[in-house]
């Protein structure tokens, strides 16, 4: 064998004898538990759930505290519309809403800003609150009283969900007062309005009159072709159908700023060597003067 290798050999069992070396131990599995552990049956704990009730009891809920605002001014609402407009103070309205278990913080909240800055509760001098309809009206009376400054300021007409809102025993009083009430649907949005009935304004119109006025569509015209069509029809429209306009003055064209001459008033002894300059030439008045 070659000498070479022999002492490569021995040479490389010297490194790695000097090298450490770690074992890695083997360890022995447990036991498996029998088919009967207790252990195996147990399941790990979870988070307990959050009930509903105690959710909506937390004091730091904005959704609790806007729920139960809302539910007092439905309720203020109702009450108003049953005839009941007497002010409550927050006690009694929480004890007619069933909601006495609300926190202070809630409470505190109502009492303070909430009632205070809705614009659908009115807050009285001794602290009491009730609701405040967008007219004030009780009665029929009052409603046709309303509708004709309506009808004479030609503020046009008021829509139904205001008078529900406003009026208590609002269908009782619509129903007798039916006569005197001209009820319009706006196409926008379908909503009912309404008009006061002036029967002064009643007259009759001669058929022939009613077929011609039907008889013009005029849906998809505007203002300037219907005074066009008018015009060649030898028709005059009405121009001064809007608000008059003063005329803005017009502004006077600064006049010619070109001096002229003023005669003089004194010392008339000297005028005749008195001189003018006009237009860059000499002119002389009375006699030369000599040297």
């Amino acid at each position: 064998m070659d000498p070479a290798l022999l002492r490569e050999r021995e040479a490389f069992k010297k490194r790695a004898m000097a090298t450490p070396t770690i074992e890695k131990k083997i360890r022995p599995e447990p036991p498996a538990p029998p088919k009967d552990d207790p252990r195996k049956k147990m399941r790990p704990p979870t988070a307990p759930k959050l009930d509903a009730s105690t959710y909506k009891t937390m004091s730091g809920s904005s959704q609790y505290r806007f729920g139960v605002l809302a539910k007092i001014v439905k309720h203020m609402r109702t009450r108003h519309q049953d005839g009941d407009d007497h002010p409550l103070t927050l006690e009694e309205i929480l004890d007619e809403t069933n909601q006495l278990d609300i926190g202070n913080s809630v409470k505190n909240w109502l009492q303070t800003e909430a009632l205070i800055n809705n614009p659908k509760i009115e807050v009285s001098p001794d602290n009491r609150f009730c609701f405040k309809p967008v007219y004030k009206i009780k009665d029929g009376k009052s409603l046709m009283r309303l509708l004709k400054q309506h009808d004479l300021k030609g503020l046009g007409g008021i829509l139904l969900d205001d008078v529900q809102e406003s009026l208590p025993h609002c269908e009782k009083v619509l129903k007798n007062r039916a006569s005197e009430i001209v009820y319009i649907i706006r196409p926008i949005d379908k909503k009912k309005v309404l008009f006061y009935n002036d029967r002064t304004a009643n007259f009759v119109v001669d058929d022939e009159f009613q077929k011609l006025w039907r008889s013009v569509t005029v849906d998809a015209m505007d203002d300037a072709k219907i005074d066009e069509y008018l015009e060649k029809q030898g028709i005059r429209s009405m121009q001064d159908n809007g608000p008059k306009r003063n005329p803005i003055a017009k502004r006077k064209k600064a006049q010619s700023k070109k001096r002229q001459f003023k005669k003089p008033r004194d010392n008339e002894h000297l005028a005749h060597v008195l001189e003018t300059y006009e237009d860059n030439t000499l002119t002389q008045k009375g006699a030369s003067v000599t040297g």
